[in-house]
C-alpha cells in the first residue's frame, strides 16, 4: 500500500480514534520520522540559517507529520477508522545540541517559550539520548523522542561507537566522537514491546562506519534477547545518519547481516513519496558529489531471506515510506539533511 500523507495526519480537522484496542489486538501501528537537523552552528554555511531562524520550519514539519500529542490521526471521510489498532510514533534526529533539544521539547509539548535550560520530560513527549562528548550534556545528540501517554520506558543505554563502548570515546579513524541510543518501550495500551534504537555514522572514517555497524548489530541482538518474552516477537527499528551510501561500507555490511531491512526496499517505487535523495547539503552545485540517500530507517530482526514477511519471522509489515521536502520559499533551508517518515505494523 503507498504511502498517503493524508492517512494519518492533518492540520484541518481530524477525527481523534480512541488508541485503546480492543481486547487480544495484536497490532500496533507506528509512525517513525528520523531528521539530521544540521546543528546550531555559530559560522554557518552559505545559504544555511541560523537556527533561531530554522527553529520554527522545523518544529513545524515535525508538528504536521507527527501531532502534537504523539497519536496518528484519520482525517475525517479519508482514512477509515483504525479502532482495532493500537497507535504511536517515534522522533529520531541526529546532529541536536543540549540547546535545541530543550527547544524542540519545549514546543512538542506546548511550551515554547519556556526557558528553562533542561528538557521536559512530558506531559506530551519525552527523550531519551545524551551528548556524546560527556555522557550528558556536552556535544551532539542522537535523541529518541517518544509520546509518555502512549509509550512505558523500560531500558536505556547510550553506546559509544568505538572500542570502549561504555563511555564517551572516540574509534578507528573517526573524526568525531560517535553514538548509538538504545530504549526498548512498551505501548501501554498493547502492552507490545520494540527496541527503538539511533545513530549518526562518522562522515571522516571508513573503518569507524564499518566496526560501528558491528557494535550497533550486536547491540540490538543482545538487548532484544534481553527483553524478549516466549508469547510475542519484539519488533527492532533503527534511525540514522550512516554518512553511507548503498554503495558504501556501513549500509553493504547491515544489509549483509541479513538481519534488518530497510524500509525503502519494502516499498514499491511508484509508491514512495517524494526524493530520493536524503542528502542536499546547503549548497546544490558544490555539495553535488556528496549528495544522496545516507539517511535510513531499517526494521528487523528477519532472517535474512527475501521471503522473510512470509515466514512468519518478521514482526512488521511496511506500509509507506517518505522523504520530505527541506526547500521553501526564499532559499530558507530547514537542515542539510531531508527527513525520511516510515509507517509500518508491528504485529506480535
Amino acid at each position: 500500500m503507498g504511502w498517503n500523507p493524508l492517512k494519518y495526519f492533518s492540520n484541518t480537522s481530524a477525527v481523534l480514534v480512541d488508541p485503546s484496542p480492543p481486547c487480544g489486538s495484536s497490532t500496533l501501528q507506528l509512525r517513525v520520522i528520523t531528521h539530521n537537523i544540521r546543528y546550531a552552528t555559530s559560522d554557518p554555511f552559505t545559504n544555511e540559517k541560523p537556527w533561531p531562524e530554522r527553529r520554527s520550519l522545523v518544529l513545524n514539519q515535525l508538528q504536521h507529520e507527527l501531532r502534537p500529542d504523539g497519536l496518528i490521526l484519520p482525517v475525517a471521510g479519508l482514512a477509515g477508522t483504525p479502532s482495532s489498532q493500537g497507535l504511536g510514533s517515534f522522533i529520531c534526529l541526529q546532529e541536536v545540541l543540549h540547546g535545541q533539544l530543550v527547544d524542540i521539547l519545549n514546543t512538542l509539548n506546548g511550551n515554547p517559550s519556556h526557558s528553562a535550560d533542561k528538557p521536559p520530560v512530558g506531559p506530551i513527549w519525552a527523550h531519551i539520548g545524551v551528548g556524546r562528548d560527556d555522557g550528558r550534556t556536552k556535544g551532539e545528540y542522537s535523541p529518541i523522542l517518544y509520546p509518555v501517554k502512549l509509550f512505558k520506558l523500560l531500558h536505556y543505554e547510550p553506546v559509544w561507537l568505538s572500542p570502549t563502548p561504555d563511555r564517551p570515546s572516540k574509534g578507528w579513524d573517526a573524526g568525531s566522537i560517535r553514538i548509538l541510543t538504545v530504549g526498548v518501550f512498551e505501548h501501554i495500551q498493547t502492552k507490545q514491546r520494540l527496541v527503538a534504537s539511533n545513530t549518526h555514522l562518522d562522515n571522516a572514517g571508513s573503518k569507524s562506519r564499518e566496526e560501528s555497524i558491528k557494535i550497533i548489530l550486536s547491540t540490538l541482538k543482545r538487548v532484544h534477547e534481553d527483553w524478549s518474552r516466549d508469547t510475542a516477537r519484539i519488533g527492532i527499528f533503527l534511525a540514522g545518519d550512516f554518512n553511507s551510501f548503498t554503495t558504501q561500507e556501513a549500509y553493504i555490511a547491515i544489509k549483509a547481516s541479513g538481519y534488518m531491512v530497510d524500509i525503502h526496499d519494502e516499498v514499491e517505487e511508484e509508491n514512495r513519496y517524494g526524493d530520493i535523495i536524503t542528502f542536499t547539503g546547503f549548497e546544490p552545485d558544490k555539495d553535488k558529489d556528496e549528495q544522496g540517500r545516507i539517511d535510513f530507517l531499517f526494521l528487523g530482526p528477519c532472517d535474512g531471506s527475501s521471503q522473510h514477511s512470509e515466514l512468519g519471522t518478521f514482526p512488521w509489515e511496511v506500509e509507506g515510506y517518505a522523504v520530505l521536502p527541506n526547500l521553501f520559499e526564499a532559499n530558507v533551508y530547514l537542515s542539510d539533511h531531508r527527513a525520511v517518515v516510515g509507517d509500518f505494523k508491528l504485529q506480535t
